[in-house]
């Protein structure tokens, strides 16, 4: 891309799989000829201890050219799917930085979604072979695990804190003594099959 005189845009998103919360995406774009060393640590957000990605969410900051962030809220969530919702949080990343940056190549982190609605090329694992993938996960990540952190301290007893909306055994007891919130995936299984009270 930096040959051809392109800027490179990573995508990636966060939150498909959690029973509650948004989805997340971010683009990322570094400037054209970023050592690789400067980038060194950056891979699958997931596997990243929080204090680490923390850190390198402030290097990110520091040297990306653009950084734009998008998500779905849980209504679009359940009124779209979340395939859906995942490409409508990935547009919105990508519109705050398209008007910024000149000519570029898109590299989504998975599979091609066509839902998208931009020329981008698709890459599995994108996040372990492509630095700019793997920031913009870690960025995704970074806000997403803020909010859920956040509503943590609205709706104790889900266990957000620490499992930022996954299904964990935690999470599922919760929603078994309180009831699901606003927040929650009301077009997820776990959820739907939640009980209704008498």
């Amino acid at each position: 891309a930096w040959a051809e005189g392109r800027l490179l845009v990573g995508v990636d998103e966060v939150g498909r799989g959690p029973l509650a919360g948004p989805v997340v995406a971010a683009a990322v774009v570094f400037p054209a000829g970023c050592p690789r060393g400067t980038l060194r640590g950056l891979r699958d957000s997931k596997l990243i201890p929080p204090a680490r990605r923390e850190k390198l969410g402030v290097r990110i900051r520091a040297r990306a050219t653009a950084i734009g962030i998008g998500a779905a809220s849980v209504i679009e969530i359940d009124r779209l799917n979340i395939r859906k919702a995942t490409a409508l949080a990935m547009r919105r990343a990508l519109e705050r930085v398209l008007d910024r940056v000149g000519p570029v190549f898109i590299l989504v982190d998975g599979l091609p979604f066509p839902e998208l609605g931009v020329e981008h090329e698709a890459l599995v694992d994108g996040d372990a072979h492509c630095a700019s993938v793997a920031a913009a996960g870690i960025v995704a990540k970074i806000v997403r695990d803020d909010l859920m952190h956040r509503l943590a301290r609205r709706h104790p007893g889900y266990g957000w804190d620490t499992n930022v909306g996954y299904c964990t055994d935690a999470h599922h007891d919760g929603l078994l003594k309180l009831g699901p919130t606003r927040h929650h995936r009301q077009s997820f299984a776990p959820v739907a099959q939640i009980p209704l009270p008498f």
